[in-house]
């Protein structure tokens, strides 16, 4: 399985941004970036892994598409009450599709766990898949996620691609235009 790792990931900022920006920028300029895409995505992440979102938000912009972060919202990632709830529930109906950015510590995470299993109660399950970025130079940690789901993985280099349970492989571009 080939699943990208951090330093790969971070790479996408890196070469996507000529200039040097901080994070918290970056990210406010993508809301302007994204308008003119078509398909609209919403992008779970773990709240404080800023660097990772902006690395996969660039990553995701090579795929022509509109990207919703609940971070635009300054949802708290303790929050989980009805206002919250209602937010979440109205954007996953906005969006069309559902990437989970599954990162060893997102997978861990609480509040990533709660909007993923609300996700599933409000999103067809062929629009629901994960991200998964393994820690530089580990095993990644969430293989019983990717029992479950299917994820996007490196098919060869710069290919991507949506490889399910069992076994079926998708282009990443048809994926995100079915």
């Amino acid at each position: 399985m080939s699943i990208l790792p951090k330093y790969g990931l971070l790479q996408y900022r890196n070469s996507v941004r000529v200039y040097t920006k901080p994070i918290d920028e970056s990210l406010v300029l993508f809301k302007e970036e994204t308008k003119a895409h078509k398909v609209s995505i919403f992008l779970l992440h773990k709240p404080d892994q800023l660097e990772e979102l902006d690395s996969a938000i660039n990553f995701l912009n090579n795929f022509r598409v509109m990207i919703y972060v609940d971070w635009l919202d300054q949802v708290l990632e303790d929050d989980k009450g009805e206002a919250i709830t209602n937010l979440i529930t109205e954007k996953l109906s906005e969006n069309q599709k559902f990437i989970f950015l599954a990162t060893e510590e997102a997978i861990h995470s609480k509040w990533c766990n709660w909007v993923l299993r609300l996700a599933k109660t409000k999103i067809p399950t062929e629009a629901i898949v994960m991200l998964p970025i393994r820690s530089d130079f580990d095993d990644y940690g969430g293989e019983e996620h990717l029992s479950k789901y299917p994820y996007i993985h490196e098919i060869e280099a710069e290919k991507y691609g949506v490889k399910y349970p069992n076994g079926d492989i998708k282009e990443l571009t048809e994926w995100m235009n079915s």
